[in-house]
Order: structure tokens, then sequence, then C-alpha cells
């Protein structure tokens, strides 16, 4: 089973920048979406998935 979630040190990581670089992205209401469970905040891996296939196709334009 694919994972659904993932913190927010995975996710930069995954994307290739640093966390302040993501925390930018997410508090300006950027295409990742998060999840608050208890005191974790988390991305859903599918608005990461949707962000890089976004910036490809910007690209491929």
């Amino acid at each position: 089973m694919e994972p659904v979630l993932c913190s927010i040190a995975d996710a930069a990581r995954m994307l290739g920048i640093g966390r302040t670089k993501l925390y930018s992205i997410l508090d300006n209401d950027g295409p990742l979406e998060t999840v608050s469970i208890g005191t974790r905040r988390l991305v859903k891996v599918a608005s990461i998935a949707r962000l890089v296939e976004a910036a490809t196709l910007s690209e491929a334009a």
C-alpha cells in the first residue's frame, strides 16, 4: 500500500528543496495540501504528485 501522507522533512526530500522553502510554499496557500494529526503537520502525497505534474506540463508548453 502506498503512503497517503508524509512528514514535512520527507516532502522536502521528495521535492529536492529545503524545509524552509517547503514551509514557504505551505504558508502561501500553495498547491500542497496538509493534514494535522495531533501536533504533526503531514503533507498529502497526492498533492506532491500534482505539483510535480503541473510543473512538468508548464515546462513542456
